[in-house]
């Protein structure tokens, strides 16, 4: 009988202490275990639900536990935050059963030193019908800080750039899991089509109020199972980097390059938009990765993608194209309720970033011809990464000017930003966080 606990506990070991992925180690988990239904929702929500209030869980655990923190041996503390996480969180599961499955856990794991410990803690959580405090709320980062699982150190640059209102909204839409946005592939079907065999397979539809031709999903299981995902007739890209795709704007019959295409959706979206007419060079510095465009690309019927290996930070001559599009590596605050790990890690290289991106700005800008158009965006939430790139940018380079951002009904700009500028802020649209730039290279 599989022990979802116990492989939830292999999950979050590898993704805590050895660098794993928390997506590409849930999805290795569910297929070596062979595991369906039931089993993956309850899978996803122990990992995913840990990962995303493991500061709060530490400051709960040690509102009951004896043992400081660090002092708690790594398998141990994580054994603890499952259980903690089921009676806090998990209004499904029995408090015995978040109990005595956490001690028998313990044991399957041999840490017999640990299970008394660990009944220990949950059993009093128990009799304290749970109950807990959050820090005063007149210290605000330290509150909000516990409250929504995040470093203060992210919490204070939050604060400083977006106010306490704005922040909070950010720090409330990374929490939860996001929805599954698709972009329906006009080259081999249409919206109704699509939504109606969809409807027929019990998968719920929304539409997405800001974007003509994509879905919300839900209730779908794995998408591998539906026909129409395996035919190509739509891809997955979260509404934020569809419309990040949307305001880049390709035409038929342009020649674009997006230079850090990985994973693809943009190149796929434009591809789309662009009715199979034209060329699109799609770009990585990784080779696997563009092996992966190339295969969905087929899939898709999006005959005029071309991929090649190139670093867009490096002085590599690029054909001259109508649009160049740079969706830029960046730190990913804007996508936290993806990879909840992110706040975590300590080795993220954060501060030498925006020295990256202002490279790969400045050197593809450097191959754009008169009157053409650059995108450049990233998934964070940071305004070194963000607005103060492009303010450099436009200083340094007289002859680019700031292009006004034609937003679709129902999007606005919720910060203080220039028109040539939009920040997605995490859950107020349902999207990830995101921030985009539009410029254009003068005329002489």
């Amino acid at each position: 009988m599989v022990n979802v606990r116990s492989i939830a506990y292999q999950v979050l070991y590898r993704v805590l202490y050895e660098d794993a992925y928390s997506a590409i180690a849930v999805n290795h988990a569910v297929k070596d275990n062979r595991l369906s239904g039931v089993d993956v929702s309850f899978l996803s929500a122990l990992v995913y639900g840990v990962l995303e209030r493991k500061l709060t869980l530490e400051y709960i655990i040690r509102q009951y536990s004896s043992i400081r923190i660090k002092k708690i041996e790594k398998k141990t503390l994580i054994v603890l935050y499952l259980g903690v996480y089921q009676l806090i969180y998990m209004d499904k599961v029995p408090d015995s059963a978040a109990v005595n499955e956490s001690v028998k856990l313990c044991k399957k794991l041999r840490l017999y030193h640990s299970s008394g410990f660990v009944n220990a803690v949950l059993r009093n959580m128990v009799r304290a019908d749970k109950a807990f405090k959050l820090p005063a709320e007149s210290d605000t980062v330290k509150y909000l800080g516990v409250k929504y699982s995040c470093p203060e150190e992210m919490v204070s640059e939050l604060l400083d750039t977006y106010g306490a209102e704005n922040t909070i909204k950010s720090l409330e839409g990374i929490i939860g899991r996001p929805p599954v946005c698709v972009r329906v592939n006009t080259l081999k079907t249409d919206k109704q089509t699509l939504r109606t065999s969809l409807e027929e397979q019990d998968v719920t539809v929304e539409d997405i109020s800001f974007l003509e031709n994509s879905l919300k999903l839900s209730h779908t299981g794995s998408l591998d199972s539906i026909p129409q995902f395996s035919q190509g007739h739509f891809f997955v890209e979260d509404g934020a980097s569809q419309l990040c795709a949307e305001i880049f704007g390709a035409e038929p019959g342009e020649r674009i390059a997006d230079v850090c295409a990985a994973p693809g959706g943009k190149s796929f979206y434009s591809a789309i938009r662009m009715e199979n007419r034209g060329e699109i060079l799609s770009y990585d510095i990784h080779q696997h990765k563009l092996k992966l465009i190339d295969d969905t690309a087929k899939k898709l019927g999006t005959l005029i993608i071309r991929t090649a290996l190139r670093d867009a930070a490096e002085k590599e001559p690029l054909p001259e194209c109508d649009r160049i599009l740079c969706d830029v590596p960046c730190s990913g605050w804007g996508i936290l309720r993806r990879k909840p790990e992110i706040r975590y890690k300590t080795d993220t290289n954060i501060d030498i970033l925006p020295k990256l991106q202002y490279s790969i700005l400045c050197m593809s800008a450097e191959y754009l011809p008169q009157n053409g158009v650059l995108v450049y965006s990233t998934c964070t939430l940071r305004k070194a990464e963000n607005h103060d790139i492009i303010n450099r940018f436009l200083e340094e380079h007289p002859d680019f000017v700031g292009e006004p951002l034609d937003l679709p009904e129902g999007i606005d700009h919720l910060v203080d930003e220039e028109d040539h500028m939009l920040t997605l802020l995490p859950g107020v649209y349902d999207t990830d966080g995101f921030f985009i730039a539009k410029l254009r290279r003068k005329e002489s």
